[in-house]
């Protein structure tokens, strides 16, 4: 595929730069999960103190592989270029340093005459942390929440919008329980980590996310929620984000008919 390609001839261009001292893959490619349509997450590491200078030289390692007909310069989780080829390829080049590498998600080692990711390899993984799992079941509660005050106030499209965040925080909550190994990769891989039966059951909802059943929507999402709520009370226990969403669950069941 092209992506391989093109991961083949940016590689070679960054070998040869004296700042990089380990190139990987993390992504889809990364965990060997990619098909044709997949963009490439591609990282370097860099030694400590010369990334400056590295980032000077990125479109010009970028450009092995064919022209460019876009690229933007952003950060998120790192110093980040995202770039479009002419042949409409996607490659997201990421800047890291020792310091600064994330030990989250599988990568696949395309470089490292060190061995300097050798001491990452046990710690990759893409379960939620606690915190994370508390944060995803206060979100999906707080949006659903949110839903019913755009419903009240006649605001059809931000109702919409208030269920779809509610949705990717209910994905990631679901896969907690049914592929807690892949939980972090949320709504994009329910497709191949959920049961057929709660697929089609998001399905179902994100049928109803629609300005005029919008309200049929939040039902659903809250009769999803009330299904696996003993779950998740075993996994929180009594405490207030599993208290305010059994509430949001009680109240959304009891508006039955309303929008």
């Amino acid at each position: 595929m092209r992506q391989e390609i093109a991961v083949e001839k940016v590689l070679e261009s960054l070998k040869k730069d004296h700042s990089v001292r380990s190139v990987f893959l993390k992504g889809s490619m990364g965990r060997k999960e990619h098909d044709e349509h997949s963009d490439v997450d591609l990282y370097c590491l860099v030694a400590e103190g010369e990334e400056n200078e590295f980032l000077t030289r990125r479109l010009d390692h970028l450009k092995a592989y064919k022209d460019l007909i876009f690229y933007d310069d952003i950060f998120i989780i790192a110093p980040q270029i995202i770039a479009i080829y002419e042949d409409w390829l996607h490659i997201d080049l990421f800047t890291v340093t020792e310091k600064t590498f994330q030990e989250k998600d599988f990568f696949t080692v395309l470089y490292d005459p060190d061995d300097l990711m050798g001491k990452y390899q046990s710690t990759q993984n893409l379960e939620l942390s606690k915190e994370q799992f508390i944060e995803n079941l206060l979100d999906a509660a707080w949006f659903l929440f949110q839903h019913g005050k755009a419903a009240a106030r006649g605001n059809d499209t931000w109702a919409v919008e208030m269920l779809r965040h509610c949705m990717r925080n209910v994905t990631t909550i679901l896969l907690a329980r049914y592929a807690k190994e892949r939980a972090v990769l949320g709504l994009k891989t329910i497709h191949r980590d959920l049961p057929q039966d709660l697929q089609d059951r998001v399905v179902e909802i994100y049928e109803e996310m629609t300005p005029s059943r919008h309200g049929d929507a939040a039902r659903k999402i809250a009769s999803l929620l009330e299904s696996e709520f003993d779950w998740i009370c075993g996994e929180m226990g009594e405490d207030e984000v599993s208290s305010f969403m059994g509430l949001m669950i009680e109240r959304v069941l009891e508006n039955k008919g309303e929008q």
